[in-house]
């Protein structure tokens, strides 16, 4: 298994750090923004097709929530298993940058940002 190492390339596109993701330290996954096996999930091809990092970069919704593709049912579904809250991740990532985002959950060993 990997260390849990800050680079701001495994910041994931919807708010998550794919840095500390079990799957990704084990080698199962090559994290976001590099695993192409994921055409399915709808905000990584949006980030991709307008050349975002990250929801955080979005200019058509000041509130990631207003989104249907970053709130949408089967992602609700997900944060209430994994009590993540991708929204304060994006929030995060708007206040400080994805270089610092990556630091910040790197040096707390954290995949999300905890639901409260």
């Amino acid at each position: 298994m990997q260390e849990i190492v800050a680079n701001e390339k495994l910041v994931s596109m919807c708010g998550l750090y794919c840095g500390a993701c079990k799957r990704y330290l084990s080698g199962a996954c090559l994290g976001c923004s590099a695993n192409n096996k994921a055409s399915w999930c709808k905000i990584r091809n949006c980030c991709l097709e307008n050349k975002y990092a990250s929801c955080a970069d979005c200019k058509m919704f000041v509130d990631c929530n207003h989104c249907k593709k970053f709130n949408n049912f089967i992602s609700k579904i997900f944060q209430f298993i994994f009590r993540s809250d991708r929204h304060a991740g994006i929030m995060r990532i708007k206040a400080i940058g994805c270089a610092k985002f990556a630091e910040e959950m790197a040096a707390a060993k954290l995949q999300a940002i905890k639901r409260r």
